[in-house]
């Protein structure tokens, strides 16, 4: 089983950087998504449980106990994937695993290379977030998380939804911020919330310039909203120093919903010939 060190990872990215390769880091819940996206060109791939209830034909939803379907998940895309590193999603808020160094130490056991924050409290709204941290199981938390992953040299992304937990994370140590300005929109259960191209990048600006200020060397990786289709991250790459996507949705809902459907309505239009 290959495992990708920190300097492994950040190297290849900035190779693909150097040639003017946008970074694509597919969001891959299942084998057989994981092996698709990785003969498209993915350059790294990202585990979640929540992939789990787009697989279900669900709205992203967080479901059941986390950290424990998403290392159960490592096996089955370990299984067919060893070309390139494989991200674990961590909800480093859960309270069955107050040790996040152990539970760490379980995600690069089970053969992740990396870890990204999610599901995070980043996204989540003020109310939620200060109800967890009044109990100290809030957005510190995943700043823990990042922290540790770097002192043990452990690469890392960092889901971020405002300018100020951009600048916590960078200071962290996160290898590549996301700012994640929204749940993918489009397909059949995608959130429609109206936001255009123009206030994602907007918002995006504000999030990376937060980033920056404390540290001119981390990465950016566009994630989610109206960012849903190649086209959209075109006009993200042109006006932001995003220089790459992280695709949840857009990696492993829309365009399976597209093909079954496609593939499906071709056959059912067959017709049976005419009998004599």
């Amino acid at each position: 089983m290959r495992m990708f060190e920190r300097t492994e990872i950040l190297s290849r990215i900035e190779g693909q950087v150097a040639e003017q390769k946008a970074i694509l880091a597919a969001g891959s819940s299942c084998g057989l998504v994981a092996k698709c996206a990785v003969l498209g060109g993915a350059d790294m791939l990202v585990v979640y449980s929540t992939g789990l209830s787009r697989l279900m034909g669900l709205p992203t939803s967080r479901i059941g106990d986390s950290n424990a379907r998403t290392l159960e998940l490592a096996a089955e895309i370990r299984n067919v994937v060893s070309s390139v590193p494989v991200v674990g999603g961590i909800e480093a808020w859960d309270p069955l695993r107050l040790d996040l160094d152990a539970l760490l130490d379980k995600f690069c056991a089970a053969g992740f290379s990396g870890v990204i924050n999610y599901p995070t409290i980043s996204t989540m709204g003020d109310s939620w977030r200060d109800r967890r941290g009044r109990v100290g199981l809030g957005f510190e938390r995943e700043v823990e998380m990042v922290a540790l992953a770097r002192k043990k040299n452990i690469f890392s992304l960092a889901y971020v939804a405002s300018p100020q937990d951009a600048k916590a994370m960078a200071s962290a140590g996160a290898d590549c911020i996301v700012p994640h300005v929204g749940a993918t929109r489009g397909g059949l259960v995608g959130h429609e919330d109206g936001q255009s191209i123009k206030e994602a990048i907007r918002r995006i600006n504000e999030i990376n310039t937060a980033a920056r200020s404390v540290r001119s060397d981390v990465l950016s990786l566009c994630h989610g909203g109206a960012i849903a289709e190649p086209e959209d991250t075109i006009e993200v790459y042109r006006a932001t120093e995003c220089v790459g996507f992280v695709g949840a949705s857009s990696i492993e809902r829309t365009p399976i919903e597209r093909a079954v459907t496609t593939a499906a309505a071709e056959f059912k239009a067959v017709p049976l010939p005419h009998t004599h």
